[in-house]
């Protein structure tokens, strides 16, 4: 057997324990704390992991290329991006929790509960109440960008984390691969992996939030405390990084 074969199934596991790696369940947690519906939850990892893929991808596949290892300034560089980001996270889960939980705020009319995609406007008691809710059509949803919101920022944050771990896993590879061929495989699988891994942690997290989110009280504290993990969690791997 080539040196291929054992480091492409080497690669899938890798990408496994990848997707686990604290800063990415940190990040990935506090945007699935934002998703209402359990798909949404799910999806989140999925995204993630395809922006992660894309820019690891690129990235790790120039490296090979070139024979080269990315300069120390840049990696750390890049590893203070995702410290930012994730604090970035955490401000703007604050920010929603402030805004979200005012006594006459639009998210106190907007259901936190699904009528098979269908709009509806009715009343019934809750925790905190009885009090209207509406149940707009998952097109408004989408205008109003809750969703869309969730689906970039999984996005983003996945592909800034691949550019994060280029360095390590480009080393990696020019350590033990000669070929650029075999290079782009590892790479490829290596993604894959960390998609699969980051698709079943969140859809292991997705359940649990959306069940919480039907609740006001939990929807709060889950709010509140993810924004706060992630902002402690942010400043504490900067300084680490530093």
């Amino acid at each position: 057997m080539t040196a291929l074969g054992p480091a492409v199934m080497l690669g899938f596991l890798l990408g496994l324990q990848h997707a686990t790696d604290p800063d990415h369940l940190v990040a990935v947690a506090t945007i699935v704390s934002r998703s209402r519906r359990f798909s949404d939850g799910a999806l989140v990892g999925v995204l993630w992991g395809v922006g992660h893929a894309v820019t690891l991808t690129v990235a790790g596949g120039v490296v090979i290329a070139l024979n080269v290892a990315l300069p120390p300034a840049l990696t750390t560089g890049f590893e203070l991006l995702v410290a930012a980001a994730i604090v970035g996270l955490g401000v703007f889960r604050l920010r929603d929790a402030l805004r979200g939980f005012g006594a006459a705020g639009p998210e106190r009319m907007l259901a936190d509960h699904d009528h098979d995609g269908r709009a509806a406007l009715h009343r019934h008691g809750h925790d905190d109440g009885d009090h209207p809710h509406v149940h707009p059509e998952r097109a408004l949803l989408d205008v109003l960008g809750a969703r869309r919101s969730i689906a970039l920022r999984s996005i983003g944050i996945g592909a800034l984390h691949g550019l994060a771990g280029t360095a390590a896993v480009s080393l990696l590879i020019l350590a033990t691969l000669r070929s650029p061929l075999d290079g782009f495989v590892y790479l490829g699988v290596f993604a894959l992996g960390t998609v699969a891994g980051m698709t079943a942690l969140t859809v292991v997290m997705a359940y649990p939030v959306a069940v919480a989110l039907r609740f006001r009280r939990a929807h709060r504290a889950l709010a509140v405390g993810s924004g706060v993990l992630a902002i402690v969690f942010g400043v504490v791997y900067a300084v680490r990084v530093i």
